[in-house]
């Protein structure tokens, strides 16, 4: 490893410290909804390594809980995470023409929306060795946070595990709240999303169908009807901007 590699390396590892914290908090209140899913501590923390994302997790976790099947869980993990393939696309362009393949599926392995954002306000183009700094320290902050909140999740009386278990419902809240304020294309489909999701949940004619199958048909749907509708070039703010982006 050259010097410049080491120096990246270690400024990607104090870039990615914070991430790391904020990864084990926010991964607790997953491992409680691995928890309740019936998963071990150490499969929650073989999931979380392999897949490092909070709503997508929880999706597969969500899934596994209500029984769905191998095929219905790998499909809704593919549609929930299906924007850090843009954000990939993205990624690539910050990376010299010549960067080995093995350097991009490395980088690509955790593309996450706050190593992503760290990586892109790189000046100039992105050495590898950065992204793997904040790698190495935010991957054992999410896969650790995991595996406290299953082990925790068994000790914790029931009460305290169904108030943590709620903490990941504000994570979400959390997510979705300060965009909705501000553009009434994305409140408006996040309120669509609320009612479509009660109302498949409680038509006599699709309970015939699996909670995951109603989940990825929703979101695919949603998803879809929003982009024709509402192209992200088209979109009005409530600000009066004439631009912004639906995400």
């Amino acid at each position: 490893m050259t010097t410049e590699n080491k120096t990246c390396f270690r400024h990607g590892m104090r870039d990615g410290s914070p991430i790391a914290l904020g990864y084990f908090a926010v991964a607790f209140t997953l491992g409680i909804a691995a928890r309740n899913a019936g998963l071990s501590a150490l499969q929650g923390f073989v999931a979380s390594v392999l897949n490092n994302a909070s709503a997508g997790e929880y999706a597969g976790f969500a899934l596994i809980a209500a029984g769905s099947t191998y095929l219905e869980t790998a499909i809704m993990t593919l549609v929930v995470n299906a924007r850090y393939l843009l954000m990939s696309c993205a990624l690539s362009q910050k990376l010299k023409p010549d960067t080995p393949l093995h350097h991009r599926m490395a980088i690509a392995y955790d593309v996450t929306d706050e190593i992503f954002g760290i990586c892109v306000a790189q000046p100039g183009y992105l050495n590898p060795w950065y992204a793997y700094g904040a790698i190495v320290v935010a991957i054992p902050g999410w896969a650790l946070g995991t595996y406290m909140g299953v082990i925790m999740g068994n000790v914790l009386p029931l009460r305290v595990v169904s108030a943590l278990s709620v903490g990941l419902y504000g994570m979400f809240l959390a997510i979705i709240i300060p965009p909705a304020r501000k553009n009434r294309v994305i409140a408006g489909v996040v309120a669509v999303g609320f009612s479509a999701s009660f109302l498949v949940n409680r038509l006599p004619q699709l309970s015939g169908l699996s909670t995951g199958i109603k989940t990825i048909a929703l979101t695919v749907a949603l998803a879809l009807l929003a982009a024709i509708l509402f192209p992200t070039d088209t979109v009005n703010t409530n600000s009066g901007e004439k631009k912004d982006e639906v995400s």
